[in-house]
């Protein structure tokens, strides 16, 4: 102990100390402790350390709640928490069997040597999905005893849930747009997308979850692998096409054509190789029934067309003006809003190195915006919604609400119009009502995307990564 203290305090040690306030205090608690040691240490009061946190929580309850900062922790303790909700759903509610069946009777048509997609049927009727579906769709079918096993199928679906929520959640925290109390309605307050998952088990999560990994590979520069990824989105169920001009937009805008092409031929090539075997046997029949564009649909299902009489719902000509708005709309977002102000949207056919106009390097928040936006698009001018189509774009809502960045939409506003998308999908059947109110929240939306500030300088986006592969 003398030497200890003669090593601080000696004057004429050849390294003096000059002891601040700090250093003394500092000083002192090492003396302390030497002069405890061997001595039983008393234990510190649970109590108080509790206490003690439960008031540091309070104290910054609002930044946790509303900083995006905090997105992390909070999506953290949801995910938690949605893993307990999952399996009481499973446990508590009643499973509804709608496509399980069909689903199990298409793959086992193929699964007995039916190569010919014009002969592979359900119970609900023809298979129409690519083939990825049918190949995801084989491997459940053996997993889960044939199809008989459905408590284990929701098990599975639990934890494609869960996967697409992480996805999901890795998304919001790179490009912390929305503030964390919008997590709870984005997993827990909502009854339709649970069921969609775990009681329902359809085959739109499946897509939807690779398309959500397919985005976090863009997000972390990784173009290649995340085309590859969405190309096999794509060969579960076709809505995510309605992903594709904005995706096309985004390989422009980092590739040029040029160096887009390859990409492009890689997404065709997985299609090819996945159909292989069906369109060797029936290629006719395999792209009519696989990407059937004008497929038409039962008016007693739609969620967006109530309010029109039946004979306009399934009038072709309908159909017509909802495509052309569809490529209207699609076109001016991509001329006026996606493109950086001064920016050619033909300076982006050039290679990135050729190019006159500085186009700069994308951002996370650019890449997400645009293509959540060119679904969303797609998903106003749908011909039909049906109750399964609602995990098409849920998951993106909140991102682009909380874009839009007008000042008369506050915070309550957001969360109101999301609370009437919810109540629209969770209305069946649908009604007049229940069907404008959807359209009216669409359109707020979409004016919102319009009128909000163009892509922020990518200097903004601390957490773009991007990389070229």
């Amino acid at each position: 102990m003398s030497s200890y203290l003669e090593s601080v305090y000696a004057p004429n040690s050849r390294h003096p100390r000059k002891l601040n306030s700090r250093g003394s205090a500092r000083a002192s608690e090492l003396v302390a402790a030497r002069m405890a040691a061997g001595r039983k240490r008393a234990p510190a009061p649970v109590w108080s350390a509790c206490r003690a946190s439960l008031s540091a929580a309070w104290r910054d309850k609002h930044l946790v709640l509303f900083s995006a900062e905090h997105t992390l922790v909070v999506t953290a303790l949801l995910w938690t928490l949605e893993v307990a909700i999952n399996l009481w759903v499973i446990h508590r509610v009643t499973y509804t069997e709608i496509d399980w069946k069909a689903y199990m009777g298409e793959v086992e048509g193929v699964i007995n040597g039916t190569y010919d997609y014009t002969q592979l049927k359900g119970d609900t009727g023809p298979l129409v999905y690519p083939a990825g579906f049918v190949y995801i769709f084989t491997v459940l079918y053996y997993i889960t005893d044939h199809g008989l096993n459905i408590r284990l199928g929701q098990y599975v679906f639990a934890g494609f849930y869960l996967i697409t929520l992480l996805l999901v959640f890795r998304i919001y925290h790179r490009t912390q747009k929305v503030p964390p109390y919008v997590f709870f309605f984005v997993c827990c307050a909502s009854y339709r997308i649970h069921s969609i998952f775990v009681l329902r088990l359809f085959n739109d999560p499946v897509a939807m979850m690779l398309l959500f990994g397919a985005v976090n590979l863009f997000l972390d520069g990784r173009w290649t692998l995340g085309c590859a990824l969405y190309s096999l989105a794509v060969s579960v169920k076709m809505n995510v096409m309605l992903f594709a001009p904005g995706l096309l937009f985004l390989l422009l805008s980092e590739f040029g054509l040029m160096k887009t092409l390859p990409k492009l031929t890689l997404c065709a090539l997985i299609q090819v190789v996945l159909a292989l075997p069906f369109l060797l046997v029936n290629p006719v029949g395999y792209v009519s029934r696989a990407f059937d564009l004008g497929r038409q649909f039962l008016f007693k299902w739609t969620v967006n067309w109530r309010f029109l009489p039946e004979e306009v719902f399934l009038n072709r000509y309908f159909h017509l003006c909802l495509l052309i708005a569809h490529v209207t709309t699609l076109s001016v977002f991509a001329l006026k809003r996606w493109t950086r102000s001064g920016t050619s949207v033909w300076a982006l056919l050039k290679d990135p190195s050729d190019r006159k106009e500085v186009v700069p390097k994308l951002g996370s928040n650019q890449t997400v915006l645009v293509l959540f936006s060119s679904n969303f698009i797609g998903m106003c001018f749908c011909r039909s919604l049906h109750y399964q189509f609602y995990v098409w774009y849920f998951h993106t809502l909140p991102y682009l609400l909380w874009s839009g960045n007008v000042k008369k939409l506050a915070h309550l506003l957001r969360v109101l119009i999301l609370g009437l998308i919810e109540l629209a999908w969770n209305t069946y059947p649908s009604t007049t009502y229940s069907s404008l109110s959807l359209h009216m929240c669409h359109l707020i939306i979409l004016m919102c995307l319009w009128f909000s500030p163009g892509p922020a300088p990518l200097a903004q986006d601390t957490h773009n990564k991007a990389k070229r592969s």
